[in-house]
């Protein structure tokens, strides 16, 4: 199963390919796989909404990111941000998750150590044995 971690571009929509118009830009759908959930779309959304391109992914979605060039010369120079920006949403999100989890498990060790009534009453409620 795919992770986190695992999130990568992986082509251009299919279904939205890049074309010329007559517009003086070209609109370009790169596919991540696997999908991303909507928290990393906006850190991801966040990390780039100073960008000239003004790439986007559509938290409900977490499928394609969205953008655009002036020319087809561009596309290799955006695909390569986009790939270190990808990784680095990735990085920092899972970062964020970890310190999540170490601060919740402290919030338990306190709430443990507490004295009296609530710290016996903490004590017991962690030692709840679900498993049988």
């Amino acid at each position: 199963m795919e992770g986190i971690s695992d999130i990568k571009i992986i082509g251009i929509d299919e279904r939205r390919p890049p074309r010329i118009r007559k517009a003086p830009y070209i609109d370009i759908i790169f596919k991540l796989s696997p999908q991303a959930p909507p928290d990393w779309c906006n850190d991801f959304n966040a990390m780039l909404s100073k960008h000239p391109t003004s790439p986007k992914i559509k938290e409900n979605e977490g499928v394609y990111i969205e953008a655009w060039v002036r020319s087809p010369d561009e596309i290799v120079p955006l695909l390569d941000t986009l790939k270190i920006k990808v990784a680095e949403c990735t990085r920092a999100y899972i970062e964020r998750i970890e310190q999540s989890a170490r601060d919740a498990n402290d919030d338990s060790q306190a709430l443990s150590q507490e004295g009296g009534e609530q710290g016996r009453l903490n004590t017991i409620i962690a030692a709840l044995d679900f498993d049988t």
